[in-house]
């Protein structure tokens, strides 16, 4: 279904900047001379927004409301970005179309269209930094930046190789056929934006990642100066193994590099590949107080994911809120609630459990 979403979008907001174009051209008979000019714009912002609104709302099916809320920053960057490139695009065409420059048709068009689509895949990269928490990671904004532009180009470039094939079609063809002809190239560029968004923009966001939910509420300010004895026993906290694990977050770079302490409502990103041990161990990856030293392992193999609990305390382990009656492996969906049961009754200020919530492809929280 998502692959059809992004498709209609760019065939859509194709056509409709190009009847937006006509309505100044045509219609109001504004810059009739400067065809490029005026067109170029009008499809790039349309492609622009377009893109863009799509991939918020298929990023988020069931919150519209949310989704619109999201949309002002991404839609002005669409807007400026468009404007522009289209208006550069548009310029240095129409200069080059002149009899006096002697640059064959087909190489301009297809310059045009490539400054069109790059412009697409720029807006749609910098707008996912306001609608998206991962984004906060710099080297995935990089990514998906580089990814989309690259993405965005080669589909421009593909489109107006198929564009000229057409010209060429339809210069043997009836008369009839030729009015046609612009609005046909434009659906295809389009379609071919939208198949190439279709495709980059799963890649940054499946990323297997933990929720943490009940047992990580926040306790407050550590302050040693007070409560020395409270600090010592404050320090056996929450925490993750930064060297294989990390937070997405909102917090900067340099705090989540110093950051380990799990909080309620954080997402923990995991490794695509690997096995993270969950336990009170100090060496556990995902160390948690009060368990077994070794409660389970999640074991990460691409898009499969395996909860191996342990042996000997299998039953501190829940799925879904019924805890396991065997020392069996688990596999994990998608939204699977994770319990871990403490075993320290001893300490009243213990919780009663931690829960995490397993996702297998990326949550955003600020979806």
């Amino acid at each position: 279904m998502r692959p059809y979403l992004y498709i209609l979008a760019g065939i859509t907001s194709a056509l409709l900047g190009w009847n937006i174009g006509q309505v100044f051209l045509s219609d109001l008979g504004w810059l009739k001379s400067f065809r490029e000019v005026v067109l170029f714009p009008c499809i790039a912002i349309s492609l622009a927004i377009g893109s863009v609104a799509n991939e918020i709302f298929v990023s988020n099916p069931t919150r519209p409301q949310l989704s619109l809320r999201m949309l002002r920053i991404p839609l002005l960057i669409a807007l400026g970005v468009g404007l522009v490139s289209g208006l550069v695009a548009g310029g240095i065409s129409q200069i080059l179309f002149a009899p006096q420059i002697k640059v064959p048709a087909f190489v301009v068009r297809i310059f045009g269209w490539l400054v069109v689509g790059a412009s697409v895949g720029v807006a749609e990269g910098l707008s996912w930094r306001w609608h998206s928490l991962e984004a906060g990671n710099p080297k995935r904004f990089r990514q998906r930046l580089i990814l989309s532009i690259i993405a965005a180009s080669l589909a421009s470039a593909i489109a107006a190789s198929i564009f000229e094939l057409i010209r060429q079609t339809l210069g043997t063809m009836p008369v009839a056929f030729k009015p046609y002809e612009d609005p046909l190239g434009f659906a295809v560029l389009g379609l071919c934006l939208g198949i190439a968004f279709s495709i980059t923009n799963l890649s940054p966001s499946y990323i297997p990642a933990l929720r943490a939910g009940k047992g990580f509420e926040y306790k407050g300010e550590d302050y040693g100066d007070i409560d020395p004895q409270k600090t010592i026993k404050l320090q056996n906290y929450p925490r993750i193994d930064r060297a294989l694990v990390k937070f997405i977050s909102y917090r900067s770079q340099a705090e989540e590099e110093a950051e380990d302490e799990i909080e309620e409502g954080i997402s923990i990103e995991l490794p695509v590949k690997g096995i993270i041990r969950v336990g009170s161990a100090p060496v556990a990856n995902l160390c948690l107080p009060h368990l077994p030293l070794h409660a389970a392992d999640i074991k990460l193999a691409g898009q499969k994911a395996v909860l191996i609990p342990n042996a000997k305390s299998f039953y501190t382990v829940a799925i879904n809120g019924t805890r396991l009656g065997t020392r069996r492996n688990v596999s994990l969906k998608h939204n699977y609630v994770i319990t871990f049961y403490t075993v320290d009754k001893e300490d009243i200020e213990a919780p009663k459990c931690y829960r995490l919530v397993f996702y297998n492809r990326f949550l955003d929280p600020m979806a």
